[in-house]
């Protein structure tokens, strides 16, 4: 009996770890060599490969393909329809299938709807990016992406709120709902303490 809650619809192959108190809705297929952790969302029509790592609290929505090589930390938020690649540069002519790149995701990421994740990069914990932006280089953690290709425009907060904060120099501020201090240094975010 499993511990958790799978729809009908659902195709969960052999071999597939999936955690506690997670729930696989309608038209999901997960391949057999997927480690899911405890308590995911995977929303309608998500596709999670063999070579995929979903850590534990992750949300992922509506019609989002999770391919292979793609390792996501604890708590990712993937938006609705956002898109992964696992080839940097596919020709359905050429099989590629042996230059897969590691794409990972950070902690208490959140990806926005339709967004793109080109292969290769990391994405810092707690960063944020927009929705519809087209992530092609690493990113930072705390990081606020917007574009395409996808800019540093801000910083976030482990809440999610963007901080008032420049984009590089030193300086502090401190979160209104958590009294967590954020500082920069050199352009990267330093977590102080409450």
């Amino acid at each position: 009996m499993n511990n958790y809650i799978v729809h009908e619809t659902a195709i969960i192959d052999d071999g597939a770890e999936i955690g506690a108190e997670s729930r696989i809705w309608h038209w999901v297929h997960v391949c057999g060599g997927a480690k899911i952790g405890k308590s995911v969302s995977l929303g309608q029509n998500v596709f999670v490969g063999n070579k995929v790592v979903i850590g534990d609290n992750c949300k992922i929505q509506n019609n989002v393909s999770v391919y292979d090589n793609v390792t996501l930390a604890e708590g990712v938020f993937c938006g609705p329809s956002m898109v992964f690649t696992n080839v940097h540069n596919p020709r359905s002519l050429i099989n590629r299938k042996n230059e897969y790149r590691d794409t990972y995701v950070g902690r208490g990421v959140t990806l926005g709807a339709n967004c793109t994740i080109v292969c290769g990069v990391n994405i810092g914990e707690f960063a944020f990016v927009g929705a519809g932006a087209v992530v092609t280089t690493n990113v930072k953690p705390f990081a606020l992406m917007v574009g395409v290709p996808a800019k540093l425009v801000g910083w976030m907060s482990e809440y999610g709120e963007q901080l008032d904060l420049p984009l590089e120099g030193y300086a502090e501020c401190t979160c209104a709902h958590t009294g967590t201090t954020y500082r920069l240094v050199d352009g990267s975010i330093f977590q102080g303490l409450k």
